[in-house]
Parts: C-alpha cells; structure tokens; sequence
C-alpha cells in the first residue's frame, strides 16, 4: 500500500513505492493506450473485474526474467509480463494469472512460467480454482529452450490439478502455438470475439505447406472454435462479459473435488408442478420440440447456464439448480438431428459427464434419442470409439445420477443415455415413452416381413403390425414391469421428482474397483 501524510516518507517506503508503480504501469502509458485500442483491457484492470473489489493479493509483482542475451539485459520489466495471486469470487477463494501483452506481447519466460506455477501449486495445496486469463504471442524467443520448459512446467501442473480444483481460461487476446495445450488440458475455455484467437500454427505457415489461404478469426477466432472444433465452450462479445461468465461459471462448482457443489437456496419452490409438461412432449415419434424448454420448466427459476450451446447442437448440457442444488445437464435434443448420438455430441456430453463426476455435481439426464447416427462418415470417423466415450462417461461416474425418458430411447442409445443398467441410480418415464431396440416401423420391417410380403393389403397388414408392436413394445410399460425403469410419472410432477430424487441421493457413496486410471477409448 502507498505510503500517505504530508511527511516524506522514509527511503525504503518511498522505493517500495516507486517499485509497486513501476510494477502496475506494466508495458508502460502507450502500451496499454494501444492496448485499450485494440479493444481490450489490462492485465490489472480484468483482475479487478473477475475478483471482489479489493480482494486481490498479488504474488511476484517485482520478478523480472534472467536472460541476458539479445539485448534483453537492458529491457526487465517487473512483473515480467504475467500478474499473478489470489482474491475472491463471491467470497470465495481463487487463484489468478493475467498475461500483459504490453510486456514483450506478453511472451513467457522462465521466470514468467515460474510465477504461473507457484500460484498453481498454492491452489492444489489450499484446494482452490485457477482461471488463467490468457492473452500472449507465445514462447519469448529470446530465451529458447528456458521458454520451452517453462511451458511444459505449466502443462504438468494442468494435468495434475485436473479432477482436484476447477480450472478456468479466459482466452482474451493470442494464445498460438504449444500456447494453446495449458488451456487445452483445463476445464472450460472461454473466448471473446474479435479480439481472441487459438490455434496450433498460424495462417502464414499454412499457406506456406497446404497453401490454404485463412484469416486469423476464421482459423481460430472465438466463433470458429465455438461453432466449427468444439474447443471453446462460452463466447462473449468482450473482455467484461468473458470475466462476469467466468465469475457465474465458478458460482456452480465447488472449490475442490472434496468439496459439494455450493447450494444457492431460490424462491422457486422445489415440489411445483409443471401443468405445461402434460403436453410438451409431442405424441408423434418423429415430431420434434425443444428439449430446453423441458428443462427451463424444471429447474430453479427457468435457468440453465448453458455450455458449448454452438457445437454439436443435438445434445445439449449445462448447468442449473433443483432446490437450490447445482446439477449437471444433459439432455438429447430432439429439434436438432431428431436428437440422435453422432461423434461430435458424444464427445461434447462424455466430457461434461467426466467433469460432473469429478466435482461432486449430480447428473440430470433427459433422453430422447433415436439411437446412433449412420453413414460411413461417422464409421470412418471412429463413432464406435467415439460413442463408447459417452457409454464409460455414465458407467464411469459415481456421483448421484437421475435419469428421465421423455420419448424416444431406442436401440444402444438408450444403454448409453444413463440407463439402469450402467449404474443410474433413479429412472423415470414418461407415459410418452418408447424403449425398443428401434422404432415400430423399422422393427415391424423386420419381424413381420414375411407376413406383410403375403398380405393381400400390404399396407394395411404393416399399419396393423406396427399399432400392435407400438402397443406392446414402444412405450415404458415393458421396461418397467422389468425394473429398468423405477416409476413412469405425470409429467407435471417432474420437477418434484427430481428433487425428491436428488435430495434422496444427497449422502450417495458409491466407488469403482482400486485401479491406476481406467483406460477411457480416446
């Protein structure tokens, strides 16, 4: 703290003085007027954003890098490009690391790479959230092989603290090169439009080898990765909004994987009903709805906080709270694809599955899913390794997991949507329900195609086959006279369900066989 009074301070105050101002001005006025320029804020200035006013403590501010080469001997800035420490968020306590491009374009060093892990390591000690605010042209040259390392110190300290404390990247600025696989390895990536960008190489050494010509925003810009790669997971349109989506991201998790997810008790009372939820579900198979609005009608207060909303659009997860409980989301998505399991949605939701499971958040599965995608696109693209991903998600998990068949769950898809028999701890139907290997016609195609070929009226013999198949298989009566399904409920009363379900698992304990890792099929 700056020392005040009409007195002059002593030297060592005053020098202690002058080194935090130095440490503050960063790149220096001009820098950071260019910086403002360009559309985004200081280092300093998102740390004050993202934390509670006044919370943050720095870490490292008078740390300046080693390399006496180039020239660089004459050019220490302290801070070296990176301010690190730890504040609030909602009272909470998280560690923060903010890259300064106006520092050497924010380029790490060693000593930079070495403050990002010191606060790294505090976090897994005191089990705490990282969130990176990354904004950087990458490795510093000048250092070489030092900057290398520096980076793959932080890579390491990724991989170990996942599963232990959430990890968050705010993605605000350039992230290129081996740059881009410490927020790879994190937790959520978010990106601002137009000012952010991450890719492996850049659009000059493409043209040079594949000579494909692309812009920066349309090979790696926020959009690009939101819509195209699945890579980022929130987008906001600048630096303020990426810092609040952060701060409301954290809202929903707990701080360490030993902890519960924090309860946020809301006005919405937990056993309303939902009158609405009687006709939502359309009665035809093939007639689609939005599955959202399913689940706004459900949860506290209508909202979902959604993740990856533009990739792999047919399955939709997120988070949101039933009785003030936070749940994780996932939900088939029926006006999108009719719904069905392709490569892309399997990985999306296998990855939020795997997340939940590791930070203690109960799993909210809404199924209406016609089964897997066909073509030789999804077979030569590997949709058998690829479902399997979402299949060992589910099987894997142990935290409390509810399940709830809107329609459709036919074939394989309905094992891999969280079924009884993959350890889902409550299952529930609707009487709008169909659980079959595949749908009636298909079925009836099949089973009664000798008998349809005979018929004088082969029409009317398959519509006659097919109302007596829907009758006796396609609905959730068969799998509940055989326990797969616990209860099929009055839609209304969902959302009770579902509290009461949840509140019934709160104190769940349940583990798997003592193993080193499992062997996930990546």
């Amino acid at each position: 703290m700056p020392s005040t009074g009409s007195l002059p301070p002593p030297a060592p105050i005053a020098r202690l003085d002058e080194m935090n101002a130095r440490a503050r001005l960063g790149g220096g006025a001009d820098r950071i007027k260019k910086q403002h320029e360009g559309g985004k804020l200081t280092a300093r200035e998102r740390i004050d954003l993202l934390l509670d006013p006044g919370s943050f403590v720095e870490i490292g501010a008078f740390v300046v890098h080693r390399c006496a080469d180039f020239g660089m001997d004459g050019q220490k800035v302290l801070g070296d490009g990176v301010v690190t420490g730890h504040g609030l968020i909602d009272g909470r306590k998280v560690f923060v690391f903010a890259q300064d491009f106006t520092v050497f374009g924010g380029s790490l060093s060693g000593a930079y790479a070495q403050k990002i892990c010191k606060v790294m390591d505090l976090a897994m000690k005191v089990g705490a959230p990282v969130l990176g605010l990354n904004d950087s042209g990458g490795a510093r040259i000048q250092e070489g092989v030092e900057s290398l390392a520096g980076y793959a110190d932080i890579f390491l300290r990724n991989t170990l603290a996942s599963g232990v404390v959430p990890q968050i990247s705010c993605i605000m600025g350039p992230c290129a090169g081996g740059a881009v696989y410490s927020p790879a390895i994190t937790d959520f990536i978010l990106m601002v439009e137009g000012t952010s960008y991450m890719f492996i190489t850049g659009p000059d050494v493409i043209k040079a080898v594949t000579h494909e010509e692309v812009t920066k925003e349309d090979l790696g810009g926020a959009t690009a990765h939101a819509t195209k790669s699945g890579v980022s997971h929130l987008t906001a349109p600048d630096d303020k909004t990426c810092l609040a989506q952060a701060r409301e991201l954290l809202g929903f998790l707990p701080s360490n994987n030993q902890e519960d997810p924090p309860v946020r008790p809301s006005q919405d009372p937990p056993t309303r009903e939902v009158p609405e939820l009687d006709t939502m579900i359309p009665l035809e198979p093939s007639r689609p709805y939005d599955v959202k609005d399913v689940i706004r009608a459900v949860v506290d207060d209508g909202y979902l906080f959604e993740i990856a909303e533009a990739y792999a659009q047919n399955i939709v997860v997120g988070f949101a709270r039933v009785g003030g409980r936070a749940v994780g989301v996932i939900a088939n998505q029926p006006a999108v694809l009719a719904g069905v399991l392709d490569i892309h949605s399997s990985m999306k939701a296998a990855r939020f599955v795997r997340f939940c499971d590791c930070f203690n958040l109960p799993l909210v599965t809404l199924v209406d899913v016609p089964g897997f995608m066909p073509g030789t696109d999804q077979e030569y693209g590997g949709i058998i390794k690829h479902g399997a991903k979402l299949l060992f998600a589910f099987a894997e998990a142990t935290v409390p997991k509810v399940t709830v068949i809107l329609r459709k769950a036919y074939g394989g898809a309905y094992d891999v949507m969280a079924s009884k028999h993959i350890r889902a701890d409550v299952n529930l139907a609707f009487p709008t329900a169909e659980i079959a290997v595949m749908g009636p016609e298909g079925a009836v195609n099949i089973v009664r195609k000798g008998e349809i070929a005979q018929a004088k009226d082969q029409a009317a013999a398959r519509a006659a086959f097919v109302a007596d198949y829907r009758e006796k298989f396609a609905n959730p009566y068969k799998a509940a006279e055989l326990g797969f399904v616990d209860e099929v409920i009055y839609p209304r009363t969902l959302r009770a369900r579902l509290h009461q379900s949840l509140e019934l698992l709160k104190d769940k304990r349940d583990q798997n066989p003592p193993k080193k890792h499992t062997n996930i099929p990546l």
